[in-house]
């Protein structure tokens, strides 16, 4: 992936520091490396459960129980055979995109590791297993690194983060809001699940997703609403099965959203790519304002003061007089506390031309690696992440609707809206037939009585009129009322009429 861009085009000197105050340089294991899942979650809400349910396969270094057993950060990721990878060894590992993790220290590295294994899931995606999120007294402990920033470097580089919470769980911990604010501006990639819906009784659901949504919505600021998937992510038998459709439709729709990211990772690389290259104009704008505004000999330390305390004026002014959304500018109380640090006098000055270049590869360049990318993609066979969990509901009677709504009598022998047949027979004889046929204004009469909408008529009037001769028989009559009633009770219609529901008399002449 990524084959067209040149490893020297990925290296250009810096002149604002813009790995310093942000995220490092990007290698070439970032752009190489399979999607990634990362998954956060309070302790004891199934995270490691939820990857052993993917997977179908125990890893390396999984633990499991009520109280906080994942102390550690593992990468579960495909290796020709079994084993486990330290984190002081996978940080020097150049064909891991993990080398800038170094910058964390011991206490982080000791707590890190990548768990391999031959599993087909893991030929397509990686899975991040963060540590269960402390609540309580517990968060009083400290972890001996910044465990808010090693997420932040993690939702940098990761394809999805789904937050996992506990249906009988639903606080959220100060730990946790720290968490999911340092997870800002990848709100794009973050889904959530409810787990362990099949604990609680549909009314207390009901009142449970209600009160996630609202806490969520106090943290998440985004005018959307999050995706929630409901289920219980394990392979254990349901405690209460009254929802089990739900569930299944949950945890069908959350399988499709995974399945998709081999097909879109260069596409979301290349928009990660965007938000830097954004990102550095700014801070190319901000260093150089600070400079221009530095004194030359005398008042250096009380100016800087000034200024870092001063910088949310700055930002206002850069926005005013380049344009730039203010959702471009790094998070201030970030800054101010990155500049303390920095000696001003050393800041460059603004150079034009470096941002004409910046300029014009959002105009041109990317446009260009647009087109390159879906050429590349094109080639490729299709990418969808197959095996352990996703493989279960594919195919056979145990598959998603299987046996519902249009699919309803797919095994049987006689046709299934034989059944309801006299009922029907008894509406069709009274619309006048002819030769044994009723017009189609004459069948509107009657189908309209649904109250379902004219463009999903006609498409039933499609499906129904299996012979295409604008006229309708009593089995194409009592086919229409079937598809009818398998609208009305929220099933989606085929595409094309099944075999099975063809009827007796046009089989023959097939």
């Amino acid at each position: 992936m990524f084959s067209w861009v040149s490893k020297d085009a990925r290296r250009k000197k810096e002149h604002y520091r813009f790995h310093e105050f942000h995220s490092p340089a990007l290698e070439d294991a970032d752009f190489d490396n399979k999607p990634m899942v990362l998954l956060v979650g309070q302790y004891s809400t199934g995270k490691t459960t939820f990857i052993r349910h993917l997977i179908e396969q125990d890893f390396p270094g999984m633990r499991i129980g009520p109280e906080p057993t994942t102390d550690s950060f593992i990468a579960v990721m495909h290796g020709p055979t079994e084993g486990v990878v330290p984190g002081n060894a996978l940080v020097v590992d150049p064909r891991r995109p993990f080398r800038k993790l170094n910058a964390f220290g011991n206490a982080f590295l000791n707590r890190f590791m990548c768990a391999q294994l031959p599993n087909p899931v893991l030929d397509s995606i990686s899975i991040i297993d963060a540590p269960g999120i402390l609540s309580g007294e517990k968060q009083r402990i400290s972890r001996g690194y910044d465990f808010a920033a090693v997420l932040e470097w993690f939702a940098e580089r990761v394809d999805r983060i789904i937050l996992l919470f506990d249906a009988h769980k639903l606080d959220i911990s100060d730990e946790f809001s720290e968490v999911i604010k340092a997870l800002k501006n990848h709100e794009d990639k973050i889904r959530v699940v409810l787990n362990k819906a099949d604990q609680i009784e549909t009314q207390q659901l009901m009142r449970v997703y209600g009160a996630l949504m609202w806490s969520l919505g106090k943290i998440i600021n985004t005018p959307e609403v999050v995706r929630v998937y409901i289920g219980s992510f394990w392979s254990h038998p349901l405690l209460i099965p009254d929802n089990r459709k739900l569930f299944e439709a949950e945890e069908q729709d959350l399988f499709k959203d995974i399945q998709s990211l081999p097909r879109n990772a260069a596409l979301r690389k290349l928009n990660d790519l965007i938000k830097r290259a954004r990102l550095a104009k700014v801070h190319a704008y901000i260093i150089s304002s600070l400079k221009k505004e530095m004194p030359n000999v005398f008042g250096k330390e009380s100016k800087k003061k000034e200024l870092v305390n001063n910088l949310g004026e700055i930002y206002q002014k850069i926005e005013r007089e380049h344009q730039i959304s203010p959702g471009d500018f790094p998070s201030l109380r970030k800054m101010q506390e990155l500049l303390q640090t920095q000696d001003f006098s050393k800041f460059q000055a603004l150079k034009p031309k470096l941002l004409d270049t910046v300029d014009d590869m959002l105009a041109n360049d990317i446009a260009r690696l647009m087109v390159m990318v879906r050429q590349e993609e094109s080639l490729m066979p299709s990418q969808v992440v197959k095996g352990g969990a996703f493989d279960g509901t594919m195919n056979g009677p145990f598959g998603h609707g299987y046996g519902e709504g249009a699919g309803e009598g797919i095994d049987d022998v006689e046709w299934v809206v034989g059944k309801d047949k006299p009922t029907y027979d008894e509406i069709f004889y009274t619309l006048s037939p002819v030769n044994g046929k009723i017009t189609g204004a004459n069948a509107k009469k009657e189908m309209v009585k649904s109250k379902l909408p004219n463009t999903v008529l006609g498409k039933i009037w499609k499906l129904a009129d299996v012979d295409k001769d604008g006229l309708l028989d009593d089995e194409e009559f009592a086919l229409a009322n079937h598809l009818i009633k398998v609208k009305l009770e929220g099933h989606e219609l085929p595409a094309d009429l099944p075999p099975h529901l063809v009827p007796p008399s046009k089989r023959r002449h097939e």
